[in-house]
């Protein structure tokens, strides 16, 4: 092969080769390729948001049923994400990655046929879990591609492209649903899904993955192929070697990767992020997926409702990019706790002032300090999510905790329309910032700091006799 590296690479830990590559325009290319995927996928799930409205005065529906349709994508997204953390630990990120993306795009266009409310409930169930697949898979392959001192930005990054979704699906209802109505706006957002053909032609499987599964050979040619295109990117006609070896320990356990995440230090970090996420989750769709529907029971025509929420989201662009640069600066906790404490700050204050009789300027200015600390929140979450496990439990470990996540989304929804009559839409946004702090001292008082650290340094924190010593061995140097 041309520009081949030098031979004594190909006997090094994965791990080690990809961390000594710098940083290239191929690299860029793997993570826009990925996050296209994660932010079609976004427009998909943010389409509910602003749709809901409509869907509930043409099948007439209560406020209770309403909020069943809008949870119903998150009851497949719980089997989703459990389902695919095993298959991609079990038969690879790519192809769990590439099928997520062809169920979602079946699935939308399915919701555009559906002409009862439970074909309808049906749909969007079989969309949540092609959802629910993609999300923690794309965090798995892009954590184990990039090295360690651009991972914690890049994926922060990724989840950008969930703010710039979910405001592109804002945007199409604007200018389609008034005219076509719902249905058009759920065919036209299949379209994406095509986007597969691009993945499986520049995407590889994950060499760690390679190599933990025994895999050498394809794991040396995926590498091979990585460092070749990173020189020519680079123009250099050399790698340097690569750095003392990382233990590899983590990967020669046997135990299945479920089991992985509740053994030793894993299980304290479990129970963490496993309450972080239902919780944050609870929160942001109990009050989002109701946002436009809330606007409109508030006075505002629909696509006054539709514009003003796409007007409160763009918050979310310089919210999730001060995460993606505080991460990395000042800390994958540290983020996540203030983006979780703001988040809940304002979305009580919003629910006081904005949605109670406030002018249209209160309403657009409390949501955008809002949207501004829930959408950082996401880009720390998904940063801090997959770092937490090793290569044989991280697809696993992340894709439970979205699982988990995605039960609170499912009840969020649902439990807004059965508080909204009851204590009104003061009462909703009190609910959403409580989840919002709960979340936050989960974080605060059990989480560990990730920043910095490599992969499989994480993942050899599991020797440690406990949490502080798994810690501590993780930091030490290598």
């Amino acid at each position: 092969m041309p520009n081949a590296v030098p031979s004594p690479s190909s006997h090094a830990h994965a791990a080690a080769r990809l961390e000594r590559l710098p940083f290239s325009s191929y690299h860029r290319l793997l993570f826009i390729v990925i996050a296209l995927a994660f932010f079609f996928d976004s427009v998909d799930l943010g389409t509910m948001t602003f749709v809901l409205g409509s869907i509930k005065t043409e099948f007439g529906l209560t406020t209770a049923t309403a909020g069943l349709v809008a949870s119903a994508s998150f009851f497949g997204m719980v089997a989703g994400a459990a389902v695919a953390g095993l298959l991609a630990d079990r038969f690879g990120r790519r192809p769990v990655f590439q099928w997520s993306m062809v169920l979602w795009g079946v699935a939308s266009y399915l919701c555009s046929t559906a002409h009862s409310v439970e074909a309808l409930i049906g749909y969007r169930v079989l969309l949540g879990v092609g959802m629910g697949m993609e999300f923690p898979v794309a965090q798995a392959l892009l954590s184990e591609f990039v090295p360690t001192a651009s991972r914690g930005r890049l994926i922060a990054l990724m989840d950008g492209f969930w703010p710039l979704g979910f405001i592109t699906s804002g945007i199409v209802s604007y200018w389609v649903l008034p005219a076509f109505g719902w249905r058009s706006v759920f065919a036209l957002l299949a379209v994406p899904a095509v986007f597969v053909l691009i993945v499986r032609r520049i995407v590889p499987e994950s060499p760690r993955w390679l190599e933990h599964r025994g895999r050498m050979r394809e794991a040396d040619s995926v590498l091979s192929l990585v460092e070749a295109k990173v020189m020519r990117a680079t123009g250099r006609s050399e790698l340097p070697p690569p750095a003392v070896d990382i233990d590899m320990q983590s990967a020669l356990r046997s135990r299945g990767a479920f089991r992985e995440i509740w053994s030793g230090v894993y299980r304290g970090r479990t129970i963490m992020v496993w309450t972080l996420w239902f919780f944050a989750l609870l929160g942001f769709y109990g009050l989002t997926s109701w946002l436009g529907a809330l606007m409109q029971q508030a006075g505002f025509a629909v696509a006054k409702s539709v514009l003003y929420t796409v007007w409160i989201s763009l918050a979310g662009i310089p919210g999730f990019l001060c995460a993606a640069w505080l991460v990395e600066r000042w800390g994958r906790k540290p983020t996540c706790v203030a983006s979780l404490t703001g988040g809940a700050a304002m979305a009580y204050l919003y629910g006081q002032t904005a949605l109670h009789g406030g002018s249209v300027a209160l309403v657009i200015c409390a949501g955008l300090a809002m949207q501004f600390f829930l959408f950082g929140m996401w880009a720390a979450l998904y940063t801090y999510t997959p770092e937490l496990y090793g290569t044989g439990a991280r697809a696993t470990g992340a894709g439970f905790a979205s699982a988990v996540g995605r039960v609170g989304s499912l009840i969020g929804p649902y439990v807004v329309g059965l508080v909204l009559p009851t204590f009104g839409q003061s009462g909703v946004f009190t609910l959403g910032a409580c989840s919002f702090a709960l979340a936050a001292i989960a974080v605060a008082a059990m989480g560990i700091e990730t920043k910095g650290l490599a992969l499989e340094a994480l993942g050899q924190a599991q020797a440690g006799a406990s949490s502080t010593d798994g810690y501590a061995a993780a930091r030490s140097p290598r």
